[in-house]
Order: structure tokens, then C-alpha cells, then sequence
């Protein structure tokens, strides 16, 4: 397997000079004509200049960006850098858009053009994140967690040219994330993974759902045998659009400790029917190895949104300690080598 950080977040330009980007990461990829697509999730906090207070970003629905200042006092928790907690709210301390580049060779890509995806929404108040893309003829569906004051769905654009997008809002009630959409229909069903959260019972699972139009969806079931067999895992999650080889659907997905570290697996989905799995990983397929995989805005912490095949090899677009962007070149039989059939 070779790795290699391709995206480092401190060369991302913030959008304006009261804030500062502290991560580009968590990338969605697909083949675009000759040329590979990415949308690019960029965090964005405020640059805190005023003692006392903590500023947090937010989207306001037709005003554009404002600004939560929060008192810096026992009320509110800033003991985690993700979130401030207080007075029975929750707020992100960082805002995130998307950004599309494009490469010529799937390492190097340009986001020069300035196409850019931002909240416009209530539903998109705390940011978009980790977008995925799945192509079906000639548009693509780009899935995407909306985060706000209602909670975290599950939202979808189309476009076809990357220029122009068209939205089509919530398609999942909240709270439900990593959501990927197989290419093509099956048995006339169209399917998406998605992950629901829980109030208090089990553990976080990936479920399916069927639609007729892709933006209703229906049947949800839970992808039984889907949990990893080693290690002490607390989660699982959709990682990348979900590709079809000769022995079914190969979908590569993540899955966390309970200390919060992140490895990367596969599992084989029936071709004819997604909501069986029929292998998955013995071990970790990709795990914290390299410097820039093990120290970062959070530690050990590897999480794929973008899948590309080329040939016999998969190249796997990651997002590093939430911070960056790295591509690992692995080939099929190694994945397979690592698989045991259920």
C-alpha cells in the first residue's frame, strides 16, 4: 500500500480575514471526463480577538454569515475543540463550505476556478460536511451531512458540470449522516447506506434504503454483519460510494474505538441484493501509520468520503486527523486477501 498527503489545510486561503481555516479534509471524488472532481469539506473558525468571549461562525438564512459571541465563563464548556456546550445548547466552534477542484492526475488538483458550495439554509446554520459523489448517467448526486439548531440530515445536490448545482434539501430526517448512493439501480430500486443516530439503545449501525427517485427514500434496514470482528469498536459509517467488481458491491467504510481511533475497512455487498453483506475485513485496511495520520486537530483519525478505481488498484481519498488530505493506492487482491466470507 503507498500513502501520500496530497491537500495540507494550511495552504487553503480562508474566505475572510476575521477567520482562519483549521481543516481541508474529508474529501468526496469522482471520475469527471478525462479528470478527477473532488469536493473539498474546508472548516473554518473565527479568529478570536476579543477577551472574554469566544466567537463562534454560523450561517444565518438570508443575512449570510454572522457571528454566536459566547461569554467565556462556567456556564459553557470549551473543553472540547470541536464543540461549546452550555445552557442546554451545543454549538460548532467552525463553519464548513465545500470546494471543487479538479486533477489531471489524482493527486495534484486545482481549486483555482473558485466553485464553491456554502450554507444556505437553516437546516446548513453550523456548515455542510463530507459530501459524497455518485454518478448516474450523466449527473452526478452529491449527498451531504447539513448540520444545524434542528439537527444533522442527510441533504442532496445535483449537477452536472460542477459549475451549476441544483438542491434538493433534506432527503433523511435528522439526525442521520454518511450517507452514499449506489450507482445504478437494482432490481429497479435505487439504494443508499446512512447512518442514524441513537438516543440510548445499541450501537451505531449502517442501515439501507430503497427509493424509485432518489430523493424518497424508504425500507430502511440495518446491514446486519457489518461490524468488524476485531478490536473494541464503538462505531461504524458509510465511507465511499460503494463500486461493483466481479464478486458484488465493494464499499469501503470506517469504524472507531472507543478512544476515538479511526481505521478504514471493506466489506462485499451482494450485488443483487445490498442489504447482505457477504465478506468484510479480517483487519484494518488503513490504519494510523504515517506521521500525518497520527498528530493533527484530532489524533488518529482516518475517514474516507471518495473512492477511485483504476485498473486493479483502488485509490482510497481520506481525510487525516480531521485536518488534511492523503490517497492510499491499494490493490484489489490485496483487499480481498484481507476479507473472510460470512
Amino acid at each position: 500500500m503507498k500513502k501520500q498527503l496530497i491537500i495540507d489545510y494550511a495552504r487553503i486561503l480562508p474566505t475572510r480575514g476575521d477567520l482562519e481555516v483549521i481543516g481541508a479534509f474529508n474529501p468526496a471524488v469522482a471520475k469527471f471526463g478525462d479528470k478527477t472532481v473532488m469536493i473539498l469539506r474546508v472548516a473554518e473558525r473565527a479568529k478570536q480577538n476579543k477577551e472574554g468571549s469566544f466567537l463562534i461562525p454560523r450561517y444565518v438564512d438570508g443575512a449570510g454569515l454572522d457571528f454566536i459571541e459566547l461569554p467565556v465563563c462556567a456556564d459553557y464548556d470549551f473543553s472540547d475543540v470541536r464543540v461549546v456546550s452550555g445552557k442546554g445548547e451545543f454549538y460548532l466552534t467552525s463553519l464548513s463550505h465545500f470546494k471543487v477542484g479538479f486533477s489531471s492526475d489524482g493527486v495534484n488538483f486545482d481549486f483555482s476556478d473558485g466553485v464553491t458550495i456554502r450554507p444556505t439554509n437553516v437546516y446548513e446554520e453550523f456548515g455542510v460536511e463530507d459530501a459524497r459523489i455518485t454518478q448516474i448517467g450523466d449527473t452526478y448526486y452529491i449527498s451531504y451531512t447539513a448540520v444545524g439548531r434542528y439537527g444533522i440530515h442527510v441533504a442532496l445536490i445535483t449537477t452536472k458540470d460542477f459549475v451549476n448545482f441544483e438542491r434538493h434539501g433534506n432527503i433523511l430526517p435528522a439526525d442521520n449522516k454518511d450517507c452514499v448512493i449506489f450507482p445504478e439501480k437494482i432490481n429497479g430500486k435505487y439504494f443508499m447506506l446512512h447512518r442514524p443516530s441513537l438516543e440510548r439503545y445499541g450501537r451505531l449501525n449502517v442501515f439501507t434504503a430503497q427509493s424509485e427517485d432518489l430523493v424518497n427514500w424508504g425500507d430502511h434496514q440495518v446491514l446486519l454483519n457489518a461490524y468488524p470482528d476485531f478490536g473494541d469498536i464503538e462505531r461504524i459509517g458509510a465511507g465511499a460510494v460503494p463500486i461493483l467488481v466481479d464478486e458484488g458491491y465493494l464499499e469501503i467504510y470506517h469504524c472507531a474505538d472507543m478512544q476515538g481511533r479511526y481505521v478504514l475497512i471493506a466489506m462485499l455487498l451482494d450485488k443483487n441484493d445490498p442489504t447482505k453483506v457477504l465478506a468484510k475485513s479480517k483487519a484494518p485496511l488503513v490504519k494510523s501509520t504515517e506521521d500525518f495520520e497520527t498528530k493533527g486537530f484530532m489524533d488518529e483519525v482516518v475517514f474516507t468520503c471518495g473512492l477511485v478505481k483504476d485498473g486493479q488498484n483502488l485509490n482510497i481519498y481520506y481525510g487525516v486527523c480531521d485536518q488534511s488530505v492523503a490517497v492510499a493506492t491499494v490493490s484489489l487482491k490485496e483487499v480481498f486477501e484481507n476479507m473472510e466470507a460470512l
